[in-house]
Formats: structure tokens, C-alpha cells, sequence
């Protein structure tokens, strides 16, 4: 097999064709000591043998494979960037999603292999807990291959198709094609050969080198937001058993709740990581299972080098099922001879559909539950006389369009009244952290916006600095990111109190349920014509209920109290902003 103590070189020449540098320029970027120490902590071997022929060539085949994986993974980051002058098809990534998201579900794919894409255009999206993200080519070209389909549970970094310049690209490769199938990407890539020409490394490429791993890890999910680890409490699967998609492979044991560890696939269990009684975070693999259409393939990029020149392994064979029992037609009935069995009427089944929920709607009702179970919520109401503010909007709302171009409306006068209370009760904008109370100088208001995907709720910055104009620019801006699912992370990160406006659909009174890690929600509702008592006479007025659920482990019935009047009281006479009393 001359000529495997090279693969580092020769993917490196790949990478060099029309970069201008040379293969043993780039070859050398990887040390002999980097690789040495790569080597032995993945492989665990104490000796690598003769050097035959450069620092790559060694007597061991294996150690020479070995060598080549740290290299090439090395080598291969630091020159990728060539590879759209060198013709290579490039990796369309999973992006970042942000710091308290680690993955997300494929949504759409808007893309099929063969489609002509522009750089910067959206190849899919994902559907994250809170937001939808996009997933755009770095250039302009044809797609090659499509890696993913609609539900794949994908985390950042993860190949999500492959792109080609138009100029080389091949003809379409269908998802799911298997690794040592005749690819695209070898065409692109073209076969990796022997410094001298020809040799044993032919036919094998950097697409099936890098990315021929028809696994799938199956790792713990979310335990809740106060739940850090747990204990596995039982394996369901071993070595060599058969899974269905979504089927029980483990239990972990927390402190709440027996959560179930499932397969992200159907296949066969190729690894088994843990033991009963270890300790498990989420997001820990507990085995590795090796998807039902897969072709062989290795785990370590040396393994699928040796299967590309030595051939493919056999799949472990899964263990047969236990014999069905017999049909219950066929037993002995125990009903006494001649006895007639009574008649069971047939009830026709109502038409029913079932959907999966979304990411963002199963986050939301987790989220929700554990606010229930962790606050000691309480409501506190108030009604509120709008004739004052609704006669200010009715007398600026034209001049205030005209001149500022967005329009005048009532959530902004809520949001500087909240400012306004929050400065006056600050235990409403402090949290329980622990055994400490964290009191927050700054306020940022989150606005609760009702989606057609679910709930989201974006945050105003520093309302104690803002002016009117600058609330209802930015409820505008937000309120437009929603409804079109632009809305980012960081559009949503943080907030250390919550407004939500059930009014707008009619709500006449509600309970609003606090959002963690804040201790309390305003609740407004719809504006109606009630009779109230002005002076000595019954006139009617437009009247809105308010409400306040706050977190009564830290905060008083008189602190919540005093929060809702200094509310009424700034709402009914908006002069009192101007005035700071």
C-alpha cells in the first residue's frame, strides 16, 4: 500500500491547485511534534515506527493513517479558504445560535442538489427555541449535495449542504448517497494520487474523507432550567440491538423527574459511552447508533481512509427479535362451551390530527411550567381611566406621524409609566438568585408579541433613557422582527420586566405568568366603555383593567400595590412624566 504515509501531502496538493502556494508549503503548517502528540493521545500507541520518507511516511500503515488524520484536520482548516480558487466545493455550516441555544430542527429547505444558488442566499432554515435561523451559502455556484432533511436536530457547525463553483460543478449527488458511492465532490475534488503518480490513494477524496460518518449521537436532552445533571438510572439498549426513531435507548434519574434518553434515528446501536450510575449533563452522549440506510463507515478519518483502500467493514448484525406470540385467534378460549360472546358495539372514531409541536412552542410550555412551579405568583389588579391619554393621542397622533413617521400609540405611555414605578419600587426589578437578591440599575421592558409561530418577547434597552419617540420607534421595529421572523437573539436576551397586551385580542382580564428570570409581568387588556363615578355624577369612561403577577417571595403586597397605583396614576395624567412626579 505505497504511498498512505502521504494522504497529509496529497489532500494538502488538493487544497494548493490554483492557491499559488506549494503542497509542501502547506504541508508544513502541521508540525511533527503537534502530530506526534495527536497521534499517540488518539491512538494510544507508545512508538510509530521507522521514518521511510519525510515526516509523514512511516513503516506502520496504521501509524502513517493515524499521522495523516491530525495532519489533514489540521492542514485542511488552515487552507480551506482556498477552496474556492482551487475549485473545491465549499461547506454550507449551521451558524452560531447564540449562547443558551445548542441546537435546533431543520425547517426548510429551500434548496435541492442541482439548484443554482447566489452568495449570501438562504439554503435553509432552523427552527430554534426561540428564533428561526437562517442558513446562507458563502457563495455563488450550483448545489452539490443536500446533507440534511426537514426535522434533523442540527447544531451549530454542522454541514448542511455542499456548494460548487458553476464552472465545476458536477451533476447533482442525491441526499443520503453513500460515502464510498461515486461522488460529486470527487469529481470537484478529483482522486488523491501517489507523489509519483497514480498509487493506492486513488479514488479517495476529501468530501468522503471528511464527512463519510453515517452516525448519529444520541445524548441527553434538556433536564429544565433548574436541573444541572442527573444519574442514569437504566440502559435499554446494548451493543448490536436494532432502534426505532424517538424509541427509549436510557433513563436518567434527577431530582425531579425519570427524563427519557431517545434515538435521534433508526438504526443499530454501534457504542454504548456510559454505565449505569454515571453522572450525566445535558447534552452528553450516552451511545452512538449507526443509521438503518448507511453504508459501512468508520468513526476517525484514518478508519475511512484504510475502508477507501482496503474496502468497507460489514454492519454489525442486529440481534434478532424474540418470536412474536401466537395470534389470540389461535388460543384455547376459556368461555364455557356454547356460551355466545356479547355484542361490543363499534364506536366510529372521531377525525383526529396530530402534529409535533414546534421548538418554539415546546420551549415556550417548558418554560411556562417551570415559572408555575418555581415563583410564588400572585395577581394584583387595578382599573385604569383612559380618557386623558386616549385625548392626547387623538390631538398629537397626525403631528406626530408627520414629524417622526411612526405612529402614537398607547404602549409607549405603559412602558414609560413602568420605568417610572420600577425607579420608585426597585425590589419589582430585582430576581432571587439563589439565596441572594440581585437588584438590577438599569431597565430593560420586555414586550410580549404574539406570533403565528408562538410567543415571543423582545426587549426595549435602558427605557429610563428613552424618550417617547425613541419606545415607540423601537416597539415598531421589534413588533415588524416578529411578524416576519427576523427577530434575533440578541433582540430577546436579557429583560428585567414584562408588559403584555392581551388587549389587542380582546382580553377583558387575565393572570399574565411571569417570565424567568424576571419577578414580574404587567398585564394590559381591552379599553371599555364602563359607568364610573366622576365628582357626584355616573358618566361613562373608557376604562382598561390592569394586572400585576409578581413573585411574592420577593415582593410585598405593598410594594406590588404601590407599583400598580404609581402606573394608574401616570397613565391617567401623562403630564406627571413631564413634571417627575
Amino acid at each position: 500500500m505505497r504511498g498512505l504515509g502521504s494522504v497529509a501531502r496529497l489532500l494538502a496538493r488538493q487544497a494548493a491547485r490554483g492557491s499559488g502556494r506549494s503542497a509542501k508549503e502547506l504541508c508544513a503548517i502541521v508540525t511533527r511534534s503537534e502530530a506526534v502528540a495527536v497521534l499517540t493521545s488518539r491512538r494510544g500507541l507508545t512508538t510509530l515506527g521507522g521514518c521511510s520518507r519525510g515526516p509523514f511516511a512511516y513503516n506502520s500503515n496504521r501509524a502513517a493513517l493515524a499521522m495523516a488524520e491530525c495532519v489533514a484536520f489540521r492542514a485542511l482548516d488552515r487552507v480551506r479558504f482556498m477552496a474556492a480558487d482551487a475549485g473545491l466545493p465549499s461547506a454550507v455550516l449551521v451558524p452560531t445560535m447564540g449562547e443558551s441555544i445548542k441546537d435546533g430542527s431543520i425547517a426548510t429547505v429551500l434548496k435541492a442538489a442541482g439548484d443554482s444558488v447566489e452568495e449570501d442566499e438562504v439554503i435553509a432554515q432552523i427552527e430554534t427555541d426561540k428564533v428561526t435561523i437562517d442558513v446562507r451559502s458563502p457563495r455563488a455556484g450550483v448545489v452539490q449535495k443536500i446533507e440534511v432533511k426537514v426535522g434533523d436536530t442540527v447544531t451549530p457547525g454542522t454541514t448542511v449542504a455542499f456548494v460548487a463553483s458553476s464552472s465545476t460543478a458536477p451533476a447533482a449527488t442525491p441526499a443520503g448517497a453513500g460515502v464510498h458511492a461515486p461522488s460529486a465532490a470527487a469529481t470537484v475534488v478529483g482522486p488523491i494520487a501517489d507523489e509519483e503518480g497514480g498509487g493506492d490513494g486513488e479514488g479517495v477524496d476529501e468530501y468522503s474523507l471528511i464527512h463519510g460518518d453515517d452516525t448519529v449521537e444520541v445524548v441527553v436532552p434538556s433536564m429544565g432550567e433548574s436541573v444541572n445533571d442527573g444519574v442514569l438510572a437504566a440502559l435499554l439498549k446494548s451493543v448490536g440491538d436494532s432502534v426505532r426513531v424517538d424509541e427509549v435507548i436510557g433513563q436518567v434519574e434527577t431530582d425531579k423527574v425519570t427524563i427519557d434518553v431517545r434515538s435521534p434515528d433508526e438504526g443499530v446501536v454501534e457504542r454504548v459511552n456510559v454505565q449505569l450510575g454515571d453522572t450525566v449533563t445535558p447534552g452528553t452522549p450516552i451511545a452512538v447508533v449507526r443509521r438503518a440506510k448507511a453504508l459501512p463507515a468508520s468513526t476517525t478519518l484514518a478508519d475511512r481512509v484504510v475502508e477507501a483502500v482496503e474496502g468497507p467493514r460489514p454492519l454489525p448484525v442486529a440481534r434478532a427479535a424474540p418470536p412474536s406470540p401466537p395470534p389470540a385467534a389461535s388460543r384455547p378460549s376459556a368461555a364455557a362451551p356454547g356460551a355466545a360472546a356479547p355484542a361490543v358495539p363499534i364506536i366510529p372514531k372521531q377525525k383526529e390530527r396530530r402534529v409535533p409541536m414546534t421548538r418554539l412552542r415546546r420551549r415556550v410550555a417548558q418554560r411556562l411550567k417551570d415559572s408555575q412551579n418555581t415563583f410564588a405568583m400572585l395577581t394584583t389588579f387595578n382599573e385604569i381611566d383612559m380618557t386623558n391619554l386616549i385625548a392626547l393621542r387623538n390631538d398629537f397622533k397626525d403631528a406626530f406621524y408627520e414629524k417622526h413617521g411612526i405612529k402614537l400609540g398607547f404602549m409607549s405611555a405603559f412602558v414609560k409609566a413602568a420605568s417610572s414605578a420600577l425607579q420608585q419600587e426597585p425590589a419589582v426589578n430585582a430576581v432571587i438568585d439563589g439565596d441572594d437578591i440581585v437588584y438590577r440599575d438599569y431597565i430593560d421592558v420586555s414586550i410580549a408579541v404574539g406570533t403565528p409561530k408562538g410567543l415571543v418577547v423582545p426587549v426595549i434597552r435602558k427605557v429610563h433613557e428613552l424618550s417617547f419617540v425613541d419606545v415607540e420607534r423601537v416597539v415598531a421595529d421589534l413588533g415588524r422582527k416578529a411578524r416576519d421572523g427576523s427577530i434575533s437573539i440578541d433582540d430577546m436576551a436579557g429583560g428585567t420586566f414584562t408588559i403584555s397586551n392581551g388587549g389587542v385580542y380582546g382580553s377583558l382580564i387575565s393572570t399574565p405568568i411571569i417570565n424567568p428570570p424576571q419577578s414580574a409581568i404587567l398585564g394590559m387588556h381591552a379599553i371599555q366603555q364602563r359607568p364610573v363615578v366622576v365628582g357626584k355624577e355616573i358618566v361613562a369612561r373608557p376604562m382598561m383593567y390592569v394586572a400585576l403577577t409578581y413573585d411574592h417571595r420577593l415582593i410585598d403586597g405593598r410594594e406590588a400595590v404601590l407599583f400598580l397605583r404609581r402606573i394608574k396614576d401616570i397613565v391617567e395624567d401623562p403630564r406627571r412624566i413631564l413634571l417627575d412626579i
